[in-house]
């Protein structure tokens, strides 16, 4: 099994990176990195911190319009051009190909996030911006944030067209930057109903600030190894989750 998810996921890297779309993400993220030199040049305090803040925004940003917009049409692709069909008529199970699918793109998206980081060092570097391991802690949970978010675009993919899966997607993004104000929001408002609901959106959707440590590299704030641990943890668990309910869709999805 192991051996035919590998398979499955060499082919989706190959297929990755050839996409046009994933490039010009990239292209365009290396660009507002190198443009928060510009941008904090305009600035007489905190220069390095400017410029850290919008390299690392942008590594998040952009990644997540990757995650999202390259991932809802792995399966879509396949599924269209009829490929779908030879792959699954080989010892190979819907569940196998779904995961599959889903460990090459995460591995297409991580080694993206690694030349973003690279763009990231040489600019800080060249701008005299020190760099410590607050920045690797950061660039590293950005990466498991992607994880997450190909498994969200992975579920919706399984169901419904590249355009509704798109806009699900970003509205997932959103959502899950949100939830912890919502419910901060909901704690202050002194009505039962309105704090447990906020509350429970909380705990359903996911907290994707948690893996926001961009303010804590940026100023030097020492973070502690739970706040590194715990959000990987909580991606493994909540990934495996939503793969989980995408087989379980996919496995009943008539093709045809």
């Amino acid at each position: 099994m192991i051996g035919r998810i590998a398979a499955i996921a060499g082919n989706t890297v190959r297929e990755a990176v050839r996409s046009k779309v994933l490039y010009g993400l990239v292209f365009f993220a290396l660009v507002m990195i190198a443009a928060g030199v510009v941008l904090a040049a305009l600035s007489y305090v905190e220069r390095e911190r400017i410029l850290q803040d919008i390299g690392l925004a942008s590594i998040r940003l952009f990644g997540a319009a990757i995650a999202l917009f390259v991932g809802v049409g792995l399966i879509h692709k396949e599924v269209d051009r009829r490929t779908i069909f030879t792959i699954l008529s080989k010892p190979v199970s819907r569940g196998e190909f779904l995961v599959g699918k889903y460990a090459g793109l995460v591995l297409t998206l991580w080694l993206q996030v690694a030349i973003m980081a690279a763009g990231f060092v040489a600019i800080s570097l060249m701008a005299g911006a020190p760099l410590t391991w607050g920045h690797a802690q950061a660039i590293g949970l950005a990466g498991v944030e992607l994880a997450l978010l190909v498994a969200v675009a992975t579920l919706f993919s399984s169901f419904t067209t590249p355009m509704l899966a798109s806009l699900f997607g970003a509205g997932f993004y959103l959502a899950g930057h949100l939830t912890r104000d919502l419910r901060d929001l909901g704690a202050q408002s002194g009505a039962p109903v309105v704090e447990q609901t906020t509350a429970w959106v909380h705990r359903v959707l996911p907290d994707l600030e948690s893996f926001n440590l961009t303010i804590e590299a940026v100023h030097g704030i020492p973070v502690a190894a739970s706040d590194v641990w715990l959000p990987v943890l909580y991606a493994a668990g909540y990934s495996a989750a939503l793969l989980a309910l995408a087989v379980l869709v996919f496995e009943r999805r008539d093709l045809r």
